[in-house]
């Protein structure tokens, strides 16, 4: 059935309930493994914060200006995979920035600009599927952004459409190496 992309063109703004399961069937009939990205403001409500850590803290998750990626899998429930999957994703984003000059740092599931933390990011599971959510500030008072990395903000719909076709790129490589390989003692 292969991964679904679907990107916005209207601004639309992230509250942290688009990381509940099947939000992209809700919302745009899109029924398989899906990446829904757009940009728009940032401000995630305590009720949906994943992150207990986050929440513990009654940290605060806002940004004015952010592109924004809601990732979804069916294929499994398994938290360690979708922890994984968030980790590739992140990796495949610093690719991206570093193919137009931008240098970050990785950490975990975070990518840094200049010592700033870039992005915020999320992964969990439900009975039906697997969710991410990522997101990278355009821009920000005082969190590294692309703005300040001198990425015009006018280029903000092909960095959604470059880096959703680079994980659905990897995502269909890694089905392909599935479908090709023997498994292990068998002549």
């Amino acid at each position: 059935m292969g991964i679904k992309m679907h990107i916005m063109d209207e601004i639309y703004d992230y509250d942290g309930s688009q990381i509940s399961s099947l939000w992209a069937y809700q919302m745009f009939g899109i029924q398989a493994d899906s990446v829904v990205a757009f940009r728009g403001q940032c401000d995630v409500q305590i009720a949906h914060m994943i992150d207990l850590e986050d929440k513990r803290e009654n940290e605060s998750i806002v940004s004015a200006d952010m592109l924004h990626f809601i990732i979804e899998h069916f294929d499994s429930t398994d938290l360690k995979l979708i922890y994984t999957r968030q980790r590739l994703f992140t990796a495949l984003v610093a690719e991206t920035l570093f193919s137009m000059g931008i240098m970050t740092k990785r950490e975990g599931d975070d990518l840094f600009v200049n010592g700033k933390k870039l992005t915020v990011s999320i992964a969990s599971t439900s009975a039906v599927s697997q969710k991410i959510h990522f997101g990278i500030n355009v821009s920000h008072d005082f969190y590294g952004n692309l703005k300040e990395c001198g990425i015009a903000a006018e280029k903000a719909r092909q960095l959604l459409e470059d880096i959703t076709g680079r994980y659905i790129k990897e995502m269909e490589d890694i089905e392909g190496d599935l479908r090709k390989s023997r498994p292990l003692d068998v002549v």
